[in-house]
């Protein structure tokens, strides 16, 4: 599959949001594989987690967010339902499912009717290995200007997670665990 070509039928290659897309993209892509790497006995996926993991936030030009690039309709948090809509007209349902799941630790109906988010009101919570590990490599990049390429120490995603609560924090922790990450 050409992955590349899947993106670029939503973004102008010379764009902002395509270059932050694929920068922060191609990081988690790393990041997934060091992690998948720890936990072969798992035997995880990997052709699907580098598809996946550059594929992950193909929703986000659909939401409003000029510092990245992006000028659509939606807030923010939409983007990983509005990626799994794409990917599911593309015909990669499993991929789509990687869109959807992956924001935050994974969202709840409750933490979807608590907060107010304007999501579909279903569970979006990672439950295969694969969306696992691609959901916990994407929490130690974000797509900021300043520090695109910078890693996030294991210390400072505890930080901005217990923000949601401890229940969200308990998850990140045991994802810690099972992918075996230095802290």
């Amino acid at each position: 599959m050409d992955v590349i070509s899947i993106i670029e039928k939503y973004y102008e290659s010379d764009s902002k949001a395509y270059h932050f897309l694929i920068h922060h993209s191609k990081l988690v892509v790393r990041k997934a594989l060091q992690v998948a790497e720890r936990v072969m006995e798992l035997n995880p996926n990997i052709k699907f987690i580098e598809e996946a993991a550059l594929l992950h936030d193909i929703g986000i030009f659909m939401t409003y967010s000029p510092k990245i690039g992006c000028y659509g309709y939606h807030p923010y948090i939409s983007h990983g339902y509005l990626g799994r809509e794409i990917l599911e007209r593309e015909g990669l349902p499993e991929h789509a499912l990687v869109c959807e799941r992956h924001v935050g630790v994974g969202l709840t109906v409750e933490d979807i009717e608590n907060n107010k988010f304007p999501l579909p009101k279903r569970h979006m919570i990672p439950l295969s290995l694969e969306e696992k590990i691609i959901c916990f490599a994407d929490k130690f990049y974000s797509k900021d200007e300043n520090s695109l390429t910078a890693e996030k120490p294991v210390w400072k995603i505890r930080e901005l997670i217990c923000r949601f609560g401890d229940d969200k924090l308990k998850q990140f922790d045991e994802l810690l665990i099972l992918f075996k990450e230095p802290l």
